[in-house]
């Protein structure tokens, strides 16, 4: 078995780690642990020569002494006192109530035990089995689509819904992480545009959501409680289903650019300390529960969701609601200490803006916002209003604002996601929107479109009030629509030259191929 040969650096020291292309992740992982001298909680990043960050996997590309990738501890764990003093908080009573909820949260949250749970998700899948069009076969049973059959649709949900034991293993991790103290250069790191999320995992990603509530002062400012802080974001996590795009890594994504355009605009010197909790929340709630598939699919197929909310808004106004389900239970509200008046703006505020993620109010949202930006007022609750409501839109829908190699894997999502949407749609005869027709969309064809025609408008008219997001948000932007230009262009041009070569030959006719006298082939008819 080959192996290879890694050079790097760490703490000033030069190391070199072998290891097999077929070693396991963590193994490997527990190497370079090893070699920085790491905490088994600590969380590691490798960086190559250019400063940009590398998976720490077998895959990991080899190098040379003369380029040593560097490693670094991002995040270490602190036993309480230097992150307590930082929120000022009772250290002991924290650690009680901390163990308290880590024993309460799957029991008495209301959740069910887990041989119960098991119990009940068996049962369940046999009974989906007989009513679902995807089992039917070996019934001999069939379904007809077009019937107006009141039936869920075929697949099973719950295929959506992470296992039990995942979800159990990313609480104990984070868990034992949420202590941990963040390193200043990943604290900026955060607020750029250019934060690569597929270099971290779940229980990390976490951290660095919970780490936004401390830098913005947030948990001071409205007496949060940090276990219960931690408590929330595990709820919010465990709302996210599996789905290819609108999954808890979208979720992340769309708070750090949140994040990072409040810090790039100086929003708390803008807006004040209720709307910067509103906007942070609220990105992190904006798609919660997201099925993977859109509001005209739950319109057209006449979901629940869609008669539950009478066509209107359904998935936004569903995403709203789990989020207050969620602040309902008691380990998890972690703004119980908001007085009655900032409870009500906060819900005020959250609903507003999770209702504005709706696309289909994207054009009348942006035009209100271009028609106020003349005469932009900061005490005008409505300027304000119109104005966080394209923050959290601009925020949802970024990731063009972002390096190539941070944005490119999420349009593979967004597709993927797009066309098993399609797909559902053609068996049950329902009506199928191009763009999400994997027969007639491409991935420059669909983002030239989107890039010229919602990004760029919507970018654009915030680069107006605030010219400073001209450099890290809009110009991105539009490189990325020279990127997919150049490649339908180019798209084009393949299939333009395919055509050429296919009319030069001849279709044959019972294994042979016509002639005229003088030798040339003749076209088929």
């Amino acid at each position: 078995m080959a192996t290879k040969i890694i050079y790097f650096t760490v703490n000033g020291r030069e190391e070199q780690a072998e290891f097999r292309s077929d070693e396991n992740t963590e193994d490997l992982r527990e190497t370079f642990r090893a070699a920085a001298e790491a905490g088994p909680v600590d969380i590691l990043k490798l960086y190559n020569a250019k400063g940009s960050l590398m998976n720490i996997s077998p895959r990991l590309p080899e190098n040379t002494p003369n380029d040593r990738y560097r490693l670094e501890v991002v995040a270490v764990h602190c036993p309480g006192v230097p992150l307590a003093e930082q929120l000022g908080l009772d250290v002991s009573a924290v650690e009680q109530r901390l163990c308290q909820l880590e024993k309460k949260v799957y029991i008495d949250s209301g959740e069910l035990p887990v041989s119960v749970q098991q119990m009940k998700e068996k049962m369940e899948t046999f009974r989906d089995k007989l009513q679902g069009v995807e089992h039917l076969s070996w019934l001999g049973l069939f379904k007809d689509l077009t019937s107006g059959t009141t039936l869920q649709p075929f697949w099973d949900k719950k295929t959506l819904c992470k296992s039990e034991e995942h979800k159990q293993a990313v609480y104990e991790k984070f868990m034992k992480m949420s202590h941990l103290q963040i390193t200043d250069e990943v604290r900026q790191y955060l607020r750029k545009p250019t934060f690569d999320n597929w270099q971290w995992d779940e229980p990390e990603m976490l951290v660095l959501l919970q780490q936004m509530y401390i830098d913005l002062g947030l948990i001071s400012k409205f007496n949060i409680e940090f276990p219960v802080l931690a408590q929330w974001l595990f709820e919010v996590y465990r709302h996210y289903n599996q789905v290819p795009f609108h999954n808890f890594k979208h979720c992340f994504m769309v708070a750090q650019m949140m994040y990072g355009l409040t810090w790039l605009i100086n929003l708390p010197s803008m807006l004040d300390d209720i709307d910067i909790l509103v906007l942070i929340t609220s990105a992190i709630c904006h798609d919660l529960d997201h099925p993977g598939y859109n509001n005209a699919y739950q319109i057209n197929a006449k979901t629940e969701l869609a008669l539950r909310y009478n066509d209107i808004s359904p998935l936004e106004n569903h995403h709203c609601a789990v989020a207050f389900e969620i602040l309902e239970k008691k380990h998890s509200n972690f703004l119980c200490n908001l007085s009655r008046d900032q409870f009500r703006r906060f819900r005020e505020g959250m609903i507003k803006c999770i209702l504005s993620t709706d696309m289909a109010k994207h054009n009348e949202i942006l035009s209100t916002f271009k028609s106020i930006i003349p005469d932009f007022d900061f005490k005008n609750k409505e300027h304000k209003s119109v104005l966080m409501m394209i923050l959290i839109k601009a925020a949802d829908i970024s990731n063009e604002s972002r390096p190539l190699e941070v944005a490119e894997p999420w349009i593979e999502c967004l597709l993927q996601e797009f066309f098993n949407q399609s797909d559902v749609e053609k068996l049950e005869g329902l009506p199928v929107a191009p763009f999400m027709d994997r027969d007639k969309v491409t991935k420059s064809s669909s983002q030239i479109g989107f890039i010229k025609y919602v990004l760029l408008p919507l970018f654009e008219a915030l680069g107006q009030l605030f010219p400073v997001t001209e450099e890290d948000i809009i110009e991105p932007v539009r490189k990325a629509l020279d990127y997919y230009t150049e490649m339908q262009k180019a798209l084009e041009e393949e299939n333009s030259k395919k055509k050429k070569d296919s009319s030069h030959e001849m279709p044959k006719q019972n294994g042979l191929t016509n002639h005229t006298n003088s030798g040339h082939r003749v076209k088929g008819h």
